[in-house]
């Protein structure tokens, strides 16, 4: 029998969507030790502008009068994904997470409301446009977070630029903040920070603890029921995310600091099978000046040109679409990083982003460091920026036409509900014709690697043969995603890590105590 140090019921690793599960096991009654590699509790999560969660039909979508149905929206999720993962995995999903936010409005530490956020897909079968799949968190003080105040992650802009962290949560840090005021009000709950899982241990082919380095110091600790690995991605791991062809760069993720992959790496030595290691939650990112390229949305205005000077992609898309748009023309040579944003002076210098995750600073340093071009011509803009003049200005000539006519022939920019989500469902394309000409430097950003450890229904872990392995449980960005190579909804990232955690718990709850 291994000797451990301390035992738990439940011993889950990553304090992003695993705070669930945390939750879960808490108000079951088990007994639970929650680990974070990080000195903060929240990870990915935490850094989630809106922490929305796309379920569909849950009870904060249905009293605002909803008229979907869970049929409709797995219509929709399967023909997005297709058959890339098991129907029975995205049929979990899609039916589920009416049931958690149920769960969870039984706690008063819980509140919800519908942010409406188009379906990424909006030509797909059921696509809902209306946006009524998606709820977010509503904001909470800081201070009603008890013994866990002041330690929920972020914003980017405290942790990249200094800035003081607000008092009220939003988003992510509101949805991480609502489960630490629920943890603090729960009893069987320790909770360890700066403790990185770093090995499991195994007793007659079961999980039966793991290896955590707390405060430097070495720890093993026994569970009772399982261990829930949802400690994010491998983002943050170079070496990893060579190894598994990646694209893009670790000092361009948005994904939290304890992303490195140390889940994947114990659950892989110990027997587990892994999908999609190659793929990311991806995106766009306007580079800044300390040369690291951020998410970026919203976009009011200009075009998008690679190294020809020609326009390549619909600005306007889905980010992750846009991401994988970049990544196959790179793969086949017909882009190279940096792209450019290419606008005109309507708004001023300042690029037309309205969502940047990270703050832009002062103008100068971006022209410091070579990121944000001025001229009075396309032609001496071409020049700044390395790209043909001739290329340019027949680009720019062609957009404005089309433009004009507010229908994209070459594109499809304002095509569908999400293109148009930021321009009151009007068309998204504005011509580029009042100088001087501007041009912004972007690169290929990521939300987090997506591939990790296969799992089933419950969360359980597979082996390469699909027999689960005993004790073992995935969720977040160290499980598979659920949903493939796509990005059907905006909260789905979130939404998945969350209920699968909630799922992981519930199995090992109704497991009972392994003699």
């Amino acid at each position: 029998m291994p000797e451990f140090g301390t035992e738990f019921d439940v011993i889950v690793a990553g304090s992003g969507g695993g705070i669930a599960g945390a939750y879960t096991a808490a108000r079951e009654g088990l007994s639970v030790l929650l680990v974070e590699a990080t000195d903060m509790f929240g990870g990915t999560t935490a850094y989630s502008g809106g922490g929305g969660v796309w379920y569909p039909c849950n009870p904060v979508i249905q009293r605002a009068g909803a008229d979907d149905t869970l049929d409709k929206a797995l219509t929709y999720f399967h023909a997005v994904v297709g058959d890339r993962t098991p129907r029975e995995l995205q049929e979990a999903y899609v039916r589920g997470g009416a049931k958690l936010i149920e769960y969870l409005e039984q706690d008063s530490a819980f509140e919800f409301t519908v942010l409406p956020w188009p379906d990424y897909y909006g030509a797909a079968p059921e696509a809902r446009n209306d946006g009524y799949r998606h709820t977010i968190p509503m904001p909470v003080s800081d201070t009603a977070l008890g013994q866990y105040a002041g330690l929920v992650r972020g914003p980017l802009d405290t942790e990249r630029l200094g800035a003081e962290a607000p008092d009220l949560l939003v988003g992510g840090r509101a949805l991480i903040g609502r489960f630490l005021a629920a943890l603090d009000k729960l009893p069987n709950v320790t909770c360890w920070r700066n403790a990185p899982l770093v090995d499991l241990i195994f007793e007659d082919g079961r999980v039966v603890g793991a290896v955590v380095e707390h405060d430097g110091a070495t720890v093993r600790v026994g569970t009772r029921r399982g261990v829930l690995l949802a400690s994010g991605g491998f983002e943050q791991n170079a070496a990893m995310r060579a190894e598994y062809g990646v694209p893009g760069s670790a000092t361009d993720t948005m994904g939290g600091p304890g992303s490195t992959g140390g889940a994947h790496r114990a659950a892989i030595a110990a027997g587990a099978d892994v999908d999609l290691m190659d793929q990311a939650w991806w995106s766009p990112g306007m580079t800044h000046p300390d040369g690291r390229s951020a998410f970026a949305l919203w976009f009011t205005g200009g075009i998008f040109v690679n190294q020809q000077g020609r326009r390549f992609v619909n600005e306007s898309a889905l980010y992750d679409r846009i991401g994988r748009d970049i990544i196959r023309q790179m793969q086949d040579g017909s882009t190279t990083l940096p792209f450019w944003m290419v606008y005109d002076n309507r708004d001023g210098e300042v690029p037309p982003v309205k969502a940047t995750n990270v703050s832009m600073v002062e103008p100068e340093k971006y022209r410091a460091a070579g990121l944000w071009h001025t001229a009075d011509t396309l032609s001496e803009l071409a020049e700044a920026i390395g790209v043909p003049a001739d290329e340019l200005e027949a680009t720019v000539e062609r957009y404005n036409k089309l433009a004009a006519t507010k229908v994209d022939d070459d594109f499809g920019r304002g095509s569908e509900a999400y293109d148009r989500a930021f321009t009151g469902g009007e068309s998204p394309m504005v011509a580029i014709d009042t100088p001087p000409y501007h041009a912004a430097a972007f690169g290929l950003s990521d939300l987090g690697t997506k591939g990790g450890l296969r799992t089933d229904t419950h969360a359980r872990v597979l082996s390469a043969d699909g027999a689960s392995i005993p004790g073992l449980y995935a969720a977040g960005n160290t499980m598979a995603a659920v949903s493939g190579t796509t990005y059907p909804g905006g909260g789905n990232p979130i939404g998945a890590s969350m209920l699968f955690s909630h799922l992981a718990v519930l199995d090992m709850a109704a497991a009972g105590t392994v003699e």
